[in-house]
């Protein structure tokens, strides 16, 4: 049987999210150009993620700066034009790692962390996007900036010219999550922000319905973690 018809193989998988994708921008009447597929990778070894490159996928999401430090240099000798999100949260003592590691920022969400990536930029020479990070079911347990401090986060990240890519937001889990994604493509729009980075593997044709412009999918292509 030819793998890529397998949709318990790495190739089946992508291909099943590809459709996936596309069929929401056609319910949408977007463009498939338009949403970008970041396949998460955290906590899944390099053996895993070997066949999703080797099927076409090139942009992957990591969690932590040590994890991808491990296992991304080499994968990127042999595939130079991997793209590597981080979508997971950054303390500010490690942005100088960031800035050397990913491509895009998914967490920016504190004044700190603003200074310290300002900081890590100009010693790098590099800047990166950055989406900020939002609080949207206003949950103590979750990292973001609150939506009443959101406009003021925006603000001090123009003013030190963070690369503002859009907002990025995790949905309360077991709810509804479109009046969230409904809720924060307004709020991007007010604050003049084009990127919106939401939608997971169990909601992500949703979010695309509602704006998405990036999907952070990482079970509907790797299986469930060990």
């Amino acid at each position: 049987m030819d793998q890529s018809a397998n949709s318990n193989s790495p190739a089946g998988r992508l291909a099943c999210v590809e459709a996936e994708i596309a069929k929401a921008c056609r319910g949408a009447r977007r463009e498939r150009e338009d949403v970008t597929l970041i396949a998460v990778s955290k906590m899944h070894p390099v053996q895993a993620i070997t066949p999703l490159i080797a099927a076409g996928q090139r942009v992957f999401g990591e969690n932590r700066v040590q994890e991808t430090q491990e296992k991304w240099p080499a994968l990127r000798e042999t595939t130079p034009d991997i793209e590597l999100h981080l979508v997971g949260q950054l303390q500010s003592k490690k942005a100088d790692d960031a800035v050397a590691l990913f491509d895009c920022i998914h967490s920016l969400d504190r004044p700190s962390l603003i200074k310290a990536l300002a900081k890590a930029f100009d010693k790098a020479g590099r800047q990166v996007p950055c989406f900020v990070q939002v609080n949207i079911g206003d949950e103590p347990q979750k990292g973001g900036c609150a939506i009443a401090e959101l406009g003021a986060l925006v603000a001090s990240a123009r003013d030190a010219d963070i690369p503002l890519a859009g907002l990025m937001c995790v949905p309360p889990l077991d709810t509804e999550p479109a009046p969230f994604f409904a809720l924060m493509a307004k709020l991007a729009d007010d604050l003049g922000l084009d990127g919106r980075s939401m939608g997971m593997s169990g909601d992500y044709p949703i979010a695309i319905m509602l704006g998405a412009t990036h999907v952070r999918v990482g079970t509907a292509l790797f299986g469930a973690r060990a």
